[in-house]
């Protein structure tokens, strides 16, 4: 059965998430490092993981599976789900692929690098009603995807 893992910290689009996975009657869960306010629904489930860096990521990647939806920003993540058979979104729209995480990846690397020697910076751009948009479209052609990959 699907699975809609949220990455929940510092993610702009619980609702939406909430919303596409009600609409397909999915476990929802949201995974998080501590403690927050989440959209109510009777599919929700809130996961609390100890406090340390990548717990969170942690626990997602070593549930995520073929036939699962995962919401995420963190690039490192995504690639784990990936490898693993997972579908994987951004809050902005943009799904991950296992043909384009390796170049997601350089560029983070890269971007984290120059932020570090003062090259860069400003963080990335803003997040826009666009992208919501973009993530609720994106989202619901995943999650029918991924109840396919289990059928």
């Amino acid at each position: 059965m699907t699975v809609l893992y949220v990455d929940a910290d510092a993610c702009p689009v619980k609702n939406e998430a909430v919303r596409v996975g009600e609409r397909h009657n999915v476990a929802i869960k949201f995974v998080s490092n501590s403690w927050m306010r989440l959209p109510e629904g009777d599919l929700v489930e809130r996961v609390v993981v100890p406090e340390g860096p990548d717990e969170a990521d942690n626990w997602i990647a070593e549930r995520a599976q073929t036939g699962d939806v995962v919401v995420t920003a963190d690039v490192p993540l995504a690639s784990r789900c990936v490898k693993a058979g997972a579908l994987v979104i951004g809050p902005t729209g943009k799904p991950f692929s296992e043909d384009g995480i390796g170049m997601r990846l350089a560029m983070r690397d890269l971007k984290t690098h120059l932020r570090e020697i003062g090259e860069i910076r400003e963080g990335g751009p803003s997040f826009t009603k666009a992208d919501r948009s973009r993530f609720l479209n994106q989202l619901e052609t995943i999650m029918r995807a991924a109840k396919r990959a289990v059928t």
